[in-house]
């Protein structure tokens, strides 16, 4: 492992201010992700700024409905959150089929929102890969594209899927997420902050250089809403979905008067589909309608080698959720 300097900061404004003027200074939190990417030489900081003395680690419910969480709640303490269990089960059950208790334990709310990709030809550190060596190439959709490759979303440059199941959670039921950084803070929508790869995949996120994850604000919940998340994969235990679906219903007698669908697992990004969400409204609950509707989820989508049975998969994963979800 490379050396570096570090750096601890006291306050979100410190901590902008230490990392401002180098490329290569990083927020450490929980690094989980981040202290394995640098021992695999994979990212190499001239600097760690350590924010985890930082007063952002409360859940606040605001008068709007909506929850507040800070950065720093580590997953443990946000899945168990008495208000998150209530208002948002589905996020809760997300982050609880993620990683392992150790690793909930110390991983974050805003570093599992930018913890970087899976893909083996990324953290090798040898194979081609446009997002670790933008223009180096994928190794991937010629090499073996399997377990943590896309179907949607998907380019040229990259097909890595998105490994976060918190973020598919927060993607059905939506979300703020604030930031701090040099010219002070903004906002912006969840659904714009992971970014599709497209020509240029070492783009992950919406945030400028030296920007920080304050909160991450969760919508208030939809009334009379039943949430669930539901995740397949090769073992049952501290394993990356194959596929998985997160979904939000309001029911109308035996009628889908409201929903919200995202899926993980198929996409480079935490997949919200919009269009089969507005086909299920006003649908029988029924199977046929939800076979519809998943199927026009994953409409578009490109296989490659060997992972096309993601396709049906990242259908059967939205059926099984609806069904047992307005049983």
């Amino acid at each position: 492992m490379r050396t570096f300097d570090y750096a601890r900061a006291t306050s979100p404004a410190q901590a902008v201010s230490t990392a401002a003027g180098q490329d290569a200074r990083f927020y450490l939190a929980g690094g989980t992700t981040l202290l394995d990417l640098v021992k695999l030489d994979v990212m190499q900081p001239q600097q760690l700024v350590d924010i985890n003395h930082l007063a952002l680690k409360q859940i606040e419910s605001l008068p709007d409905g909506r929850l507040r969480i800070g950065a720093l709640v580590s997953n443990t303490d946000m899945a168990n959150h008495a208000l998150v269990r209530e208002r948002y089960p589905v996020v809760s059950h997300a982050i609880l089929a993620g990683a392992s208790t150790q690793l909930r334990n110390k991983a974050t709310t805003a570093g599992n929102l930018m913890q970087r990709v899976r893909c083996p030809y990324f953290r090798d550190g040898f194979s081609a890969c446009n997002k670790r060596e933008p223009g180096s190439g994928c190794a991937a959709i010629g090499g073996l594209n399997r377990s943590v490759h896309a179907v949607l979303g998907t380019s040229d440059q990259c097909i890595a899927t998105h490994p976060s199941d918190m973020c598919v959670g927060i993607a059905a039921v939506g979300a703020q997420v604030t930031i701090q950084g040099p010219n002070g803070s903004r906002d912006i929508p969840f659904a714009d902050f992971h970014l599709l790869p497209g020509d240029n995949p070492e783009r992950e996120h919406a945030l400028a250089p030296h920007e920080l994850v304050t909160h991450v604000t969760l919508d208030a919940p939809l009334p009379g809403s039943r949430s669930s998340y539901l995740k397949l994969r090769d073992r049952t235990s501290y394993q990356f979905a194959l596929a998985s679906s997160a979904v939000v219903v309001v029911m109308d007698g035996k009628r889908v008067a409201d929903a919200r669908i995202a899926l993980g697992g198929v996409g480079t990004k935490p997949w919200r589909a919009v269009e089969a969400e507005r086909a299920l409204i006003g649908q029988r609950a029924d199977m046929e309608s939800f076979a519809r509707v998943a199927a026009l989820a994953m409409q578009g989508a490109k296989a490659y080698e060997h992972n096309a049975f993601k396709i049906p998969l990242g259908e059967q994963v939205i059926v099984r959720n609806l069904r047992d979800l307005t049983a």
